[in-house]
């Protein structure tokens, strides 16, 4: 791990650093010569930073606050080891980590943990998850009171309009798009395919497929830092919040996955178009746990501004073969690539919880046999179908209650959760709307 830093002796200072139930990066500002002690021996700060509110608050009634005398856990690096923090001007590294009890055991708390015991529980029954996710967000000039689309460095213009699939809208901003594709090489995140989308200002990177989840969750999480850091380097900002703007489309996050075996054979691919019996047991537990699991795909205030009828986001519980308006679509193509989309989730989300709320869901129908209703056709929104919660309060309530949810994450994990998003709904209510988007321009 330290060979990355003696391959680059430009390197001055490191970050190491942890996500919290929000995604957002905790950790610390360390000196290079001090980088061996936090590889060898880890380093320490308090549990219940893993657990602050979208502000960076603690949690006013956790018991991990006072109750437990705000406790230390041990901070170890992951798998992922150091790389580079390009949108800073002074050469920096990042080590991300996470966070283990004394004893050694994996801190419940911790997001990358939750996934890593559904990963766990699928290797158990010989199955890898292989993930790909599709990352949306909006470039923004911020610098006024109102948020508009930043002004193209290329032709000095500031074009207000959707531009979905616009080649002009990615040559507008192309310096900013030639940096991104070089440091995702650099930060080695598997960036693909770049489009325009509906939004004003909106864009979409696809990051490739991945027989890692947990590598796979880092990604878009270490994708979200850089495209965000980045942007400010470049003069505007760049934003996952659900929906920034009332008028267009909002920002989601569509997650795909398949399942192998220990032979590599994608077992949802039945040689033709309808998938095994494997599939429809994963679709079936996706759709069984989708009410409960709202706060996880739906986390934040604004993100229920996305979630409305006919805005290119599911509000019904429903599966589809090639059907874009469904929940969870099957995508059509070669039978080798036979897999779900599901595409519920807001950009806002913590990547972490999301795979786990998906994964975990699936296994679920897996392990029950689950047989999943008949597929939708046609038109999603003009359907008689059970609703996805539209409210923040009510899929807080119906994720704390399930009992489909307490079979997917650490019941520390679950109350954790619970106790911030009530913490942060108290406190959302007393802002007005442009209050809210500015805590979440930048933080989500």
């Amino acid at each position: 791990m330290n060979n990355w830093l003696r391959k680059h002796p430009e390197v001055r200072t490191i970050r190491v650093a942890a996500a919290d139930l929000n995604g957002q990066a905790r950790g610390k500002r360390v000196p290079t010569r001090f980088a061996d002690k936090v590889v060898e021996d880890g380093t320490r700060f308090p549990m219940s930073v893993l657990n602050l509110d979208i502000w960076g608050e603690d949690i006013e009634d956790s018991p991990l606050v006072f109750d437990s005398g705000d406790a230390d856990g041990v901070l170890r690096p992951t798998e992922r080891g150091f790389m580079p923090m390009p949108w800073l001007a002074a050469p920096t590294a990042l080590l991300p980590l996470w966070m283990y009890d004394d004893d050694g055991r994996p801190y419940d708390g911790d997001p990358r943990h939750a996934l890593r015991a559904i990963v766990e529980r699928y290797k158990a029954i010989g199955l890898t998850p292989v993930v790909a996710m599709e990352m949306e967000f909006f470039l923004i000039d911020d610098s006024g009171r109102d948020l508009r689309i930043p002004v193209s460095p290329r032709s000095g213009k500031r074009r207000k309009g959707a531009e979905t699939l616009s080649i002009r809208a990615l040559d507008a901003f192309d310096s900013f798009f030639t940096d991104l594709y070089d440091a995702c090489e650099e930060m080695d995140i598997p960036a693909d395919t770049a489009i325009s989308e509906a939004g004003l200002g909106q864009f979409e990177i696809n990051l490739m497929h991945c027989d890692d989840a947990l590598r796979a969750a880092d990604d878009a999480w270490l994708f979200k830092m850089l495209v965000k850091g980045l942007a400010r380097s470049h003069g505007f900002a760049a934003s996952f919040m659900a929906k920034p703007y009332e008028d267009y489309a909002g920002s989601g996050l569509h997650t795909h996955f398949s399942l192998i075996d220990q032979d590599g054979n994608n077992v949802f691919d039945d040689g033709g178009d309808k998938g095994t019996p494997m599939l429809h047991h994963a679709v079936a537990g996706c759709l069984r746990a989708m009410h409960d699991s709202t706060l996880i795909f739906a986390p934040h205030w604004n993100s229920y501004d996305r979630m409305v009828p006919g805005a290119h986001a599911p509000t019904g519980i429903s599966w589809a073969y090639e059907n874009r308006t469904a929940a969870i679509r099957v995508p059509s193509g070669s039978h080798k690539a036979r897999r779900l989309e599901h595409r519920v989730a807001g950009g806002d989300v913590n990547p972490y919880l999301l795979l786990t709320a998906i994964l975990g869901a699936a296994l679920t129908g897996i392990e029950d046999q689950l047989p999943p209703p008949d597929p939708i056709t046609g038109n999603a929104y003009a359907l008689d179908l059970p609703r996805i919660p539209d409210k923040w309060g009510a899929a807080i309530d119906a994720f704390e209650s399930s009992e489909h949810i307490k079979r997917i994450f650490a019941p520390e994990m679950i109350r954790n959760i619970v106790l911030t998003k009530r913490q942060e709904l108290h406190y959302m209510d007393e802002l007005t709307p442009e209050e809210r988007v500015e805590i979440y321009l930048d933080t989500v």
